[in-house]
């Protein structure tokens, strides 16, 4: 089944004592591109993340953004610089004996010098706060290529049944054609009397030109070639591996034999046919432009 380029999922939980929230969203890229978004104190998971989340989505624009708040106890470590917190009650004794002031040094009164104090964060495991971002972020991409498989699913029908169109085209084409070499024959053979009268006509002549005509207007190696070209698409349709760029390529291939038929075209129901076919071809193109 096709998967589309565009997808959606969210997912939001408290793991060990973490409020953690994914999002992922994806747009159209020719290629893989990553956007992801974390915390700075967490710049360690982005590998993990985009090693994660490439092992399940190979093409597309894709943002994702994880945020992680700690919801237990403080994440944070304090630290009393002690010989520093010392040196300011040494010198408040010191102000207190020289100049007879009341002996009021208490615990609140030192800690107003906050700079006593070290405030740092506390050191996690690496593979802990992994373990939590990945057990949301898992559910997450499952939603995503949900998403993507749903549309992959609507796009895959639309071009079942265009392809099957296509091929319905092709077999006039292939039916019209020798029709046109029988026309031009019937023409040549009347503009040959009205020009010589009842003068006796060179069959040879007319056959020549007639197998001259057949040949440059015959169609039947390019409308093989495109029944050829729509039984690989609907077989790249079923592989179940990521096919955008092989369809992409293929259309190109049936984009060059539809312009052939259509430069030898020399019959106006033929030229008819091949300007649908070219209409359906750029459906076609707009359509594989989404598919992964």
């Amino acid at each position: 089944m096709l998967k589309s380029m565009t997808g959606y999922g969210r997912r939001e939980q408290i793991v060990n004592g973490k409020k953690i929230m994914a999002e992922i969203k994806s747009v159209n890229h020719r290629y893989a591109d990553y956007n992801i978004k974390i915390p700075r104190h967490m710049g360690f998971l982005e590998d993990n993340i985009r090693k994660f989340v490439s092992e399940r989505a190979v093409r597309g624009k894709i943002d994702i953004y994880v945020s992680v708040e700690n919801y237990s106890e403080s994440d944070k470590n304090l630290y009393l610089n002690e010989e520093l917190a010392a040196d300011y009650i040494k010198t408040l004794e010191t102000l207190r004996d020289k100049f007879g002031l009341k002996d009021d040094i208490s615990v609140m009164s030192v800690a107003r010098y906050t700079d006593i104090f070290k405030v740092e964060q506390k050191q996690e495991d690496s593979e802990e706060v992994w373990q939590s971002v990945k057990a949301v972020l898992a559910p997450a991409v499952d939603d995503f290529l949900a998403m993507r498989s749903r549309e992959g699913e609507r796009i895959e029908n639309d071009l079942r049944q265009r392809i099957e169109y296509m091929r319905s085209l092709a077999l006039k084409v292939d039916e019209r054609s020798p029709q046109t070499v029988e026309e031009y024959k019937s023409k040549l053979y009347t503009k040959i009397k009205e020009v010589l009268d009842d003068r006796s006509i060179d069959e040879a002549r007319v056959l020549t030109e007639v197998a001259i005509f057949a040949d440059k207007v015959a169609v039947n190696e390019e409308t093989v070639r495109l029944a050829s070209h729509f039984d690989e698409f609907e077989r790249i349709l079923t592989s179940g591996e990521p096919a955008g760029r092989q369809l992409d390529f293929l259309i190109q291939e049936i984009n060059r034999e539809t312009n052939t038929i259509g430069s030898k075209a020399s019959d106006v129901e033929i030229a008819k046919i091949v300007v649908e076919l070219k209409g359906e071809i750029e459906k076609l193109r707009e359509q594989v432009q989404n598919i992964e």
